[in-house]
């Protein structure tokens, strides 16, 4: 089958769809793609079943995010020649 039209998606639901899209970076074809095998529990050579039950609390941060807290790190990777002597 190569295309399906759905009607009168619920608002919550389109909220979701776009929210994973973002989130992983994926188009919303994609990501209802990957809710329909994840719902459904298929695998396929394509697209194994992964687990994300925990991405919720991993989460991800933006580029500046991470250039950040790179910055803070820095500062404690240094080395205190005074203390080695």
């Amino acid at each position: 089958m190569k295309a399906i039209t759905v009607r009168n998606i619920p608002p919550e639901v389109q909220k979701l769809i776009r929210e994973r899209s973002r989130k992983k970076r994926l188009s919303a074809n994609r990501a209802v793609l990957d809710l329909l095998l994840d719902q459904a529990g298929a695998v396929t050579k394509r697209q194994p079943r992964l687990h994300h039950d925990l991405d919720e609390l991993a989460g991800w941060w933006s580029e500046a995010e991470s250039r950040s807290f790179d910055e803070a790190v820095a500062l404690q990777r240094g080395i205190d020649e005074e203390l080695w002597r």
